[in-house]
Order: C-alpha cells, then sequence, then structure tokens
C-alpha cells in the first residue's frame, strides 16, 4: 500500500519541519508479528535512517512509488529523503518497519505525518510498504501507531491525498473512517479524524500486531 504526495511537497508551505517538539516524544520499540507471521520491529524514524529510506524507496516498484510520490523518477533528490527522516516526533512524526528475517532485517514501511503551519491541530499523512509485504496487515498497524502518536502530539484531523486510481489505498482510508474532501482531476483529497481512527482500528481488527501496538502505547491515549 502506498499513499502519499509528491515528495513531502507540501513541507515547506503548509506543512511544517523540523521544529522542536514540546511534548513527550514517544520512541517505543515494538515487537510483534504480521498477520502471515513475519517478525516485525515498529520503531520511530531517525535521522540515521536515510540510507535505509534510500534502499526502502528502492525497493518499491515503479507503481508503488508512483502511488506513493506521484512521479515516476527512480529516487527522491537527497532533500526529499532529508525530510522523510528528519522527524522530531512533534511536527513531523514517523514511523518505520523493519522485517527481522534474521539477516538483512530490511526497512519495509514507514508511514508520515506532518503539522500543518495553517492550522497547529492538523497535518498531512503518507505511507508506503514494499510490495513484497502487502496484505499481511503492515499497513493497519503502522498507521495505528501514526495516530496513536498524533493523538499525543495534539494533532487531530489529518489529510490524505491519494491518486484517484489508487483503490487499496481508497478502501482503507475509507475503512477508518475518512472522507472525500475534494477530487481535483485525478487527486482525491480526504479527511481523517484522528480520534475516531483509532476508535475503529481498536473495534475491527484481529491482527495480532494491532492488539500489540495498543498494548505499547495504550498510556499515551
Amino acid at each position: 500500500m502506498s499513499i502519499g504526495t509528491s515528495g513531502l511537497g507540501h513541507a515547506q508551505g503548509r506543512y511544517a519541519m523540523g521544529k522542536q517538539n514540546t511534548g513527550e516524544f514517544i520512541d517505543q520499540i515494538i515487537h510483534t508479528t504480521a498477520s502471515d507471521g513475519k517478525s516485525i520491529c515498529i520503531r520511530s524514524i531517525r535521522s540515521s535512517d536515510a540510507e535505509q529510506m534510500r534502499e526502502g524507496i528502492a525497493h518499491l516498484s515503479t507503481q508503488s512509488r508512483y502511488l506513493r510520490f506521484f512521479s515516476l523518477q527512480p529516487m527522491p533528490s537527497d532533500s526529499v529523503i532529508a525530510r522523510l527522516v528528519d522527524a522530531d516526533g512533534h511536527d513531523h512524526i514517523a514511523w518505520g518497519a523493519i522485517h527481522l528475517d534474521g539477516a538483512d532485517n530490511p526497512a519495509i514501511g514507514a508511514v508520515h505525518a506532518i503539522r500543518s503551519t495553517d492550522e497547529q491541530r492538523s497535518g498531512e499523512f503518507s505511507v508506503a510498504i514494499l510490495d513484497d509485504y502487502h496484505g499481511i496487515g503492515l499497513g493497519r498497524m503502522l498507521t495505528a501507531v501514526l495516530l496513536i502518536n498524533c493523538c499525543a502530539e495534539q494533532l487531530q484531523v489529518l489529510d490524505i491525498q491519494t491518486l484517484a486510481e489508487n483503490h487499496a489505498a481508497i478502501g482503507f482510508i475509507r475503512s477508518i473512517g475518512g472522507e472525500l474532501k475534494q477530487w481535483d482531476g485525478g487527486v482525491q483529497d480526504y479527511v481523517l479524524e484522528v480520534k475516531p481512527a483509532i476508535a475503529k482500528l481498536r473495534e475491527t481488527s484481529d491482527l495480532q500486531g494491532i492488539r500489540d501496538i495498543f498494548k505499547a502505547l495504550d498510556q499515551y491515549l
């Protein structure tokens, strides 16, 4: 699953980057399993993760990269990679998933929320999962972690832009309460209220990963 805009393009305009975190930084490391039994580690993204971010994006299929960045460019620029790993846990919340395969332990997914500079209680959402790891619950797991972190940081509403052809993403967005706000050409703009979406994920998912995430992060709700 890939949802997002062109390389965090709003980050230097409507969306804030690189401000000082004024709340409690959530830096939990969550060990869990995907629906197919793969061992997964979920943790916050750090500035030292730039090379892992590059490797992960390089392993996205052309289609997944297009759905995430709205571009067929093989690799985002260094400045975009720098912004993707420049997470302070307040204005830019970012989490990644690692497959603990006993060998390379590859990064296999990432999720982001970037706070709006116009409205401090809203932000922009994006997520990408490597193609080989689709269909095992990682998108829901990463989204659950991100939404809980957003709630702790007073981010109440997320804006989600996706290409109209991205039917899997649209189905997921709607399943957790996303509502279509605007349809401009080939891009659909959804709005997602954070707390109701958290409740939907808690109530409707039978994933062990979701249960482990809520157990680890319930103190922040």
